[in-house]
């Protein structure tokens, strides 16, 4: 998702990114009560320290299982929900969120520390079915060296990306297999309207926009700017990913430069909101509940900007100084309430399909 490559490096630097495999109802949890099961997606990370603390004030075993991106796991987790292989899933964001409360994949828990929570991420404060843990933005990132190599102005908006000057240079990724993807097809829908989307992407196709199943290839295959598209040969210098990649970029970058070599196209984004919820059939609630409540604490809060390029949710919580040197700020993303996503996201994939595929 989001983070993958600042994931596997902030691997090297003794971060926890446990993962097993698990099919779908396999029935990975052991009703163990001493051991606590987290499903996510694959950019789940946490620094050791951080988690050994909730470990040894709780009593609790942490074990996670990675089952694949965003939509991947939520899919997986849906059709496993009569026997979950967790007690927690972590990662279903506001562009997915109907499909999982839909499919019945919670149950209610109001966690400890959910009053620290901003009210524009609460989504399901009436049931408590899922908590807001972290939130960011899907955004147009370009390569700078690009645009000052060829003395081209980056897009600044959704209009900018239409424009004969931008031919040929984005990448994005497919809507109904990327969550990124999905995220950028909403902004444009809440930019232009229910109708007035389609012939947005129409002009985008005319303008050569290509699209790629998942972000990994999208951002470390395809685009220019990035570390691993640099070294896989990668000619797009426009991407559809996160505010928070200019960051990563400049944080693990080797010496570390003044600026990060990226930048956002802040006129581009729509706003995520990432949720964790106690799983309907979890075989160790009581220790679900605890776990959530971690999520809440400044003490995670704060740990996850530098492991997974996300930002805090509460409002006690700080940046790191390193993450906010480089961090992008957004004035005003797109958003869009969740009863209108529910009502329209399949509809509007198969429509984009139609449009940008065939």
């Amino acid at each position: 998702m989001t983070r993958a490559t600042a994931v596997a490096v902030a691997a090297g630097l003794g971060l926890v990114t446990l993962s097993a495999c698990g099919g779908s109802g396999s029935g990975s949890a052991k009703a163990d009560s001493k051991t606590v099961t987290l499903v996510s997606h694959d950019s789940w990370a946490v620094s050791k320290s951080v988690l050994k603390d909730f470990e040894k004030s709780s009593g609790y075993k942490v074990t996670v299982l990675k089952d694949g991106d965003a939509g991947e796991a939520v899919n997986k987790a849906i059709l496993s929900k009569d026997n979950p292989q967790g007690d927690v899933f972590f990662g279903v964001d506001n562009t997915l969120l109907s499909r999982a409360l839909g499919n019945g994949l919670f149950q209610p828990y109001e966690a400890k520390g959910l009053g620290q929570v901003r009210p524009e991420y609460q989504l399901d404060k009436d049931k408590h079915r899922v908590t807001p843990i972290d939130t960011g933005n899907i955004c147009v990132n370009y390569d700078k060296k690009y645009f000052a190599d060829h003395k081209l102005t980056p897009p600044a908006s959704f209009a900018d990306l239409a424009e004969p000057a931008y031919k040929n240079l984005l990448v994005t990724e497919n809507v109904a297999t990327s969550s990124p993807g999905l995220g950028f097809l909403l902004g444009s829908a809440a930019q232009y309207g229910d109708q007035g989307w389609q012939g947005y992407w129409k002009k985008l196709k005319a303008n050569g926009v290509k699209v790629v199943d998942g972000w990994e290839q999208a951002y470390n295959e395809e685009f220019s700017g990035s570390a691993g598209g640099k070294k896989a040969g990668g000619d797009r210098p426009l991407v559809v990913s996160y505010a928070s990649s200019p960051p990563a970029e400049a944080i693990y970058s080797d010496p570390q430069p003044k600026t990060a070599p990226t930048g956002v196209a802040t006129g581009t984004c729509f706003r995520q909101t990432e949720f964790a919820g106690l799983l309907s059939n979890a075989k160790n609630t009581k220790g679900g509940k605890a776990f959530l409540d971690f999520l809440l604490t400044r003490e995670f809060q704060q740990d996850m900007p530098l492991n997974m390029f996300v930002d805090p949710v509460t409002k006690d919580a700080a940046l790191p100084a390193s993450y906010a040197k480089y961090a992008v700020k957004v004035a005003a993303p797109e958003t869009m309430a969740p009863k209108k996503i529910a009502g329209n996201r399949d509809a509007w994939v198969k429509t984009w399909t139609s449009l940008v595929l065939k």
